[in-house]
């Protein structure tokens, strides 16, 4: 029995060497962190209409409600309560942003209090022309004194599903 407790103590197990696992993590780690400065995010935030049954059991605001509808022939302008307020075709580019600017512009001069907008959309409308057109009734680009101001249009924005076109342009 001796012998065999003696035997024991001989065969001590060797250290674990992590030395090249401890150099990859001194190279990995700072090339991780780099690289993580770069990345960034830019969210919206969105809000979504109510629903019709919502709507009708809310009071009804006096004021200005306005919609614009993005079409793959143009854009509307409208207010909810009072109607259509513009019809802007397309130009040679596409979509006609600068003039949208320009009469987002004149209803805000009109109604300054009114920070809500809805933007509807047809389901086959690029991403970009949305983002575009939301970018557009967030803000404008004013001159003033010589420096370029921005100045905040309608803020909250909230986005839906346009209404469908009849085949004499009229809406269903």
């Amino acid at each position: 029995m001796r012998r065999y407790s003696h035997r024991r103590h001989l065969l001590a197990p060797e250290p674990l060497n992590i030395t090249s696992f401890m150099n990859l993590m001194v190279i990995l780690v700072p090339f991780l962190l780099i690289t993580a400065v770069f990345s960034r995010m830019a969210i919206l935030e969105l809000n979504i209409p109510l629903a019709e049954s919502e709507q009708n059991n809310q009071q009804k605001p006096v004021g200005l409600q306005l919609e614009v509808t993005i079409r793959s022939s143009g854009l509307e302008v409208a207010d909810r309560n009072a109607g259509l307020i513009k019809r802007i075709a397309n130009n040679d580019q596409g979509y006609d942003f600068k003039a949208l600017s320009n009469t987002i512009k004149g209803i805000k001069v009109q109604s300054p209090d009114t920070l809500d907008a809805v933007i509807l959309s047809e389901p086959d409308i690029s991403y970009d022309a949305i983002i575009q057109l939301m970018d557009t009734m967030r803000v404008a680009q004013i001159v003033r004194g010589g420096s370029v101001i921005q100045a905040e249009l309608f803020p909250n924005v909230s986005i839906g599903d346009a209404p469908a076109v009849a085949s004499k342009g009229k809406t269903r």
